[in-house]
Formats: C-alpha cells, structure tokens, sequence
C-alpha cells in the first residue's frame, strides 16, 4: 500500500520539476510525426499545384522530349508547348501521344487548368490572360484534328448529332438526327418560326449539313422517305447517302445552344484625319431579341424575327452561364429564311473583348459547366 503514494509522488515530481524531460519527450514525438510525413511524401508524391508547373509532381514520369515531339505534330509554338507541358503534369498524364489523340481526354485536363486558373489567379486580368493561353492550345489542336479521317457515309453519324435542312425553296430548319442505324436516316421534323411541322412531299430532294466534333463541315442531297410519329415527336425519314462532300473546315468549334440575346445595327463611319483614315463605330440605340442557335469563337447564328440584311454590322449582347453580360461586335455574312417569319443571321465576328471570348470559349467546349 506504501508503494503506490511514492509511484506517485515521482511522476508529479517529474511533470512539474523536471521540464526538461517533458521537453526532450516532446521533440521526439515530433521528430517521429516528421519522420512519418516525409516517407508518405516519397511514397505517394505531392498532389495539387500550379495547372501551369513544369516540374515534375508525385510517382510518375513524364519526358519533356516526349511532350515537344506530341506538341509539333500539331504545330505548337514553343510557348504552347510549355504551357501544354504544364497542363499536362497537372493532370499526371505521363503519355502525351495518346492523351492528345483523345477528345475526352484533352478536354479533361483542360478542364481541369481551367477551373485552376479561375481558383489560382491572383487578379481578373491575370485569370483571363491566362484562360486565352489555354484556349490559344485548345483552338489549335482542333484545328489539326479537323484535318484526320473523314466521314463517308451517313451511317456514321451519332444520335444527337446537330444539322441543318435546306428545303427545295431554300429555307433552313435546324434538327438533330435521332437514329442513323438501320436503312433509314432519322432526324427531328423540321419546324417552322411557329413551331409548326414542315412536311415535304415523299421523294423530295432536301440537302442535310452538319459539322462533326473535330469542327469539319459536311453536306449531302437526300429525298424524304416520309415521316413518323415518335414518343419524343414526329420524326423525318430521309434516305442513307454515301456521297457525302466536305465543306470549307471551319477555324473553331462550334456549339449548338439556344440563349437569348439581344442586337443592335452598328453604324461604322470614316474620315479623313491628315493622311489616315479613322473609323468610328456608332451603335444604334434601338435593339431587337433573338435566339443564339449555336456559337463559336468565330461567330454565332441567331434567330429573329427581326432579320437583318447581308453585310449589315451589328452589336449582339447576352450572358453567359454565370450570368454576367457580353457583348461582341460582329457582321452578318448571310441570312436564310426560316419559316416564312424572319430568318436566321450567320454573324462573323469582327471584334470580341477578351473576358467574352474566354467565355464563349468555355460555353462551347464546356468548361463553364460542373
């Protein structure tokens, strides 16, 4: 009984007389806890970091020598593929040859440095800087994957795809293909303005465009086989083609949306200063509302019941998906009817801010979406 008090006595005289002990104690732990996170540091690497470090970061290799022979297969300057070496050690991608040839692969990791910058940056003009970098990369590599294998028949196309069909008098209905298997070509019934069907007459000629995902245009001649009524809608039959000619490949990727928008006519007019000349662009104050039908870095075709003729300049303003307004001035290379009630505005655009052309970017390659 006589031995515990003294068991006692000597641990509370060692905590409070002896801090020293306590001390040397401590730093132990500390050395061990150190110790222990610089073994798991070795073993499973450090996660995170700058989307735009080229050092390497955690268990896997990826060879320099291997991302410059990738990069000038699709023609990348020096500072793209810096930049793209970056991109892709941020993601851990150790064989660049085949992430590149991959779609879904590139837009992953893109994706991913995108979303890294808007976190990272330290100002607004630093992250849109650095988004028009990353896109610089994006635009081109579409642009050399436009350029690979072809498609020749209409049996290829995917469901969903979205297109255009030109009617025998010239009017363009917007539609997306339902089904391209079997012996038949199934495509949403063309509507008009209204949303009223248009029916052709069995055996009529119509011409189909669309643009694939590497944005390659195509277009071919078809006849209507009839029509039928669906659980998602009347759809329009029309005949398998394997003659199919290849438009003019279009500089960006295109998206299909529909997003409210509005435009303004934009009046440019020049003088004489000394030996120059200046111009001076006056917008009307006026503005009509139309639907953006699809959208590119390049330009947008909307919808309106208020048309505008060929070669007219305009102002177009709209938001994006985190609601803040853009505005791009642009003109109108052509207009097609649509539906007998206004038409549809193929817009090039001639001048884009910064901030707008980073955001429409995102929209179309769908960065901007969780």
């Amino acid at each position: 009984m006589s031995a515990m008090p003294t068991t006692l006595l000597q641990v509370s005289y060692l905590t409070e007389s002896d801090p020293t002990a306590a001390i040397v104690l401590f730093v132990t732990i500390g050395i061990i806890i150190v110790f222990l996170t610089i073994t798991n540091i070795a073993k499973n690497g450090i996660g995170g970091g700058s989307s735009f470090s080229s050092k390497s970061v955690g268990a896997f290799r990826l060879s320099k020598g291997a991302v410059k022979r990738a990069a000038a297969a699709y023609g990348l300057s020096h500072e793209q593929t810096s930049l793209l070496d970056g991109v892709l050690r941020n993601s851990r991608i150790s064989d660049p040859v085949a992430a590149l040839e991959d779609t879904a692969t590139v837009d992953r990791v893109f994706k991913r440095s995108y979303r890294d910058i808007e976190k990272s940056a330290e100002t607004e003009n630093d992250a849109e800087e650095g988004k028009a970098r990353l896109f610089s990369i994006r635009t081109t590599l579409d642009s050399a994957q436009g350029s690979a294998a072809r498609i020749q028949s209409t049996r290829r196309l995917p469901d969903g795809q979205a297109a255009t069909i030109t009617g025998p008098n010239g009017d363009i209905y917007p539609v997306k293909i339902v089904t391209a298997k079997g012996e038949r070509l199934a495509a949403d019934a063309p509507k008009d303005a209204i949303g009223t069907t248009v029916k052709f007459a069995r055996g009529t000629k119509v011409v189909l465009a669309f643009y694939a995902k590497s944005s390659q245009g195509y277009r071919f001649e078809t006849k209507v086989v009839g029509y039928e009524d669906t659980p998602r809608g009347p759809v329009i039959i029309l005949a398998h083609s394997e003659k199919i000619a290849s438009l003019p490949n279009r500089r960006f990727r295109r998206k299909e949306v529909r997003v409210s928008c509005f435009f303004s006519l934009v009046r440019v007019e020049q003088r004489m200063v000394g030996r120059k000349t200046e111009k001076k662009t006056i917008v009307d104050e006026r503005r009509a509302m139309g639907t953006i039908m699809d959208i590119s870095a390049g330009g947008c075709a909307i919808k309106s019941a208020a048309a505008i003729r060929t070669g007219e300049y305009l102002k177009v303003d709209f938001d994006d998906a985190q609601g803040r307004t853009l505005a791009a001035l642009g003109r109108t290379v052509r207009t097609n009817k649509s539906g007998g009630i206004g038409g549809i505005m193929h817009i090039q655009f001639m001048k884009v801010p910064r901030r707008a052309l980073n955001a429409i970017n995102a929209m179309v390659y769908g960065y901007d979406q969780d």
